[in-house]
């Protein structure tokens, strides 16, 4: 039988537990119909080059929607090639870079768009004489996998 003590410190541990939960995890507002001037972006500086954070959040669709710009110095590669759950559209704005894609490398130019499927092995390096920019959208719905195990060496 429960005491009204029994009760009270139920009621506590559910709300405590409840402010940890909304605490650790906060609603984030949703991403609706945007502009991003790119005179406001910030440059922050990188050991490859700098990047500029356009926003990262819900929309009404997706579960998130991570948007930013790279810039790569040239001879740079942004990360060795590697995996994620996330899907990925990249717009290269200027330079010429090299992606794997599909198991092999391919060279692009001004305008190019790389799409990067979930889970698949992807890289990219600025193989031109200038800087290259380019535009990252990254997009995770309900139906985007759990990542992949770690490759043990």
């Amino acid at each position: 039988m429960l005491t009204r003590r029994d009760l009270l410190v139920a009621l506590i541990a559910i709300g405590t537990t409840c402010g940890v939960l909304a605490a650790a995890n906060p609603e984030r507002k949703l991403i609706r119909s945007s502009t991003y001037d790119w005179n406001s972006f910030v440059a922050k500086p990188t050991p490859i080059g700098e990047t500029r954070f356009v926003a990262n959040g819900p929309t009404a669709t997706l579960q998130n929607l991570e948007m930013h710009i790279t810039t790569l110095n040239p001879g740079k590669e942004s990360h060795p090639p590697h995996r994620h759950p996330n899907e990925e559209l990249i717009i290269l704005r200027q330079g010429t870079v090299e992606t794997l894609s599909n198991g092999k490398w391919v060279r692009l130019g001004p305008g190019s768009v790389i799409f990067n499927g979930s889970n698949e092995l992807h890289g990219l390096r600025n193989v031109g004489q200038d800087q290259a920019i380019y535009h990252v959208i990254n997009v995770q719905t309900a139906a985007t996998p759990a990542p992949l195990p770690a490759a043990k060496p």
